[in-house]
């Protein structure tokens, strides 16, 4: 079992502020760091955890083995109103695991040779290799731009084309090194890592899963119910800003146009503006850099 370390743990604990007896959601589940927290505080309460990677669930059983009140679920979280009715709240830590990115077999990582996979969910069909050796380049160039924000994103996807076929991960790595100029390659930092992060999103349907789920949380949010969210990129971190900032607000004009007593009050408060791990433990954790963490709680409805 590789060691994975949760992020900003005590922070995403205090943001939460669970309740005993309460009902949760861990849409990320991990390998249960989180849970094991949640559940310290819960006492006699439920919790849901939800994770597509159905390795991460068992080695999460082992390490929730003291606890009878957690139901695991195979699924995305864009998915968890299908399975519960109310809760108290929701985290969702949105980072790829270490088991993820360490095991090379998965192909998440561009420093270790493996398979073109890349899918957090074995059962699904698509992976990096059907994306990498199918899609037309300029299809490739939108998924490179739009997910991974890479600059270079024509001159790689031309090169994946031009390399055909690549098979494991080293060699999506050369074909993209070979695309890229010499004071590019020269810069700190792995010339990789936005086009690996694009392709990751790409085969997993990341960013239409957290929209699907900021729009449908409120459904299932008890009044009082807190949801926490930690990002590790900004194309996550500018979705769950607005959404929240969308929900903790009400249009200006509005307050213009009606009497005080008639104005819209926001259903939701922010708990926080953004933070990010502090020094201590970046030290201790090298992908916590990255991670922003944001709340907000339901006061209404």
């Amino acid at each position: 079992m590789t060691k994975h370390i949760s992020v900003m743990p005590e922070k995403a604990i205090e943001l939460l502020d669970v309740k005993e007896g309460g009902i949760y959601v861990d849409g990320t589940l991990g390998r249960g760091g989180h849970s094991k927290l949640i559940l310290q505080k819960l006492g006699k309460g439920k919790l849901y955890c939800f994770d597509l990677d159905v390795e991460a669930i068992e080695e999460s059983k082992e390490v929730l083995k003291d606890y009878d009140n957690v139901v695991y679920i195979h699924d995305n979280f864009a998915n968890m109103n299908r399975y519960v009715d109310k809760v108290d709240g929701i985290l969702l830590d949105l980072g790829v695991s270490s088991p993820q990115f360490d095991e090379a077999q998965r192909g998440f990582s561009y420093r270790n040779d493996g398979p073109l996979d890349m899918r957090m969910n074995k059962e699904d069909r698509l992976s990096a290799y059907e994306v990498v050796n199918s899609y037309d380049e300029e299809t490739l160039v939108r998924v490179l731009w739009d997910y991974g924000e890479e600059r270079n994103a024509r001159r790689i996807a031309r090169s994946i084309v031009e390399n055909r076929p690549l098979n494991t991960t080293l060699e999506l790595v050369e074909a993209i090194k070979k695309a890229l100029p010499a004071k590019v390659l020269s810069k700190k930092g792995h010339p990789a890592k936005q086009s690996f992060q694009a392709l990751r999103i790409e085969v997993n349907n990341e960013l239409d899963s957290l929209k699907k789920f900021l729009n449908e949380f409120d459904a299932i949010l008890n009044k009082e119910g807190r949801v926490v969210i930690i990002t590790f990129h900004s194309l996550e971190d500018r979705l769950v800003k607005r959404a929240f900032k969308a929900k903790s607000s009400v249009e200006d004009d509005l307050r213009i146009a009606l009497r005080p007593e008639e104005v819209k009050k926001a259903d939701y408060v922010l708990l926080n503006h953004g933070d990010k791990a502090d020094e201590r433990e970046i030290e201790n954790n090298r992908r916590a850099k990255s991670a922003i963490i944001r709340g907000i709680k339901k006061i209404n409805g």
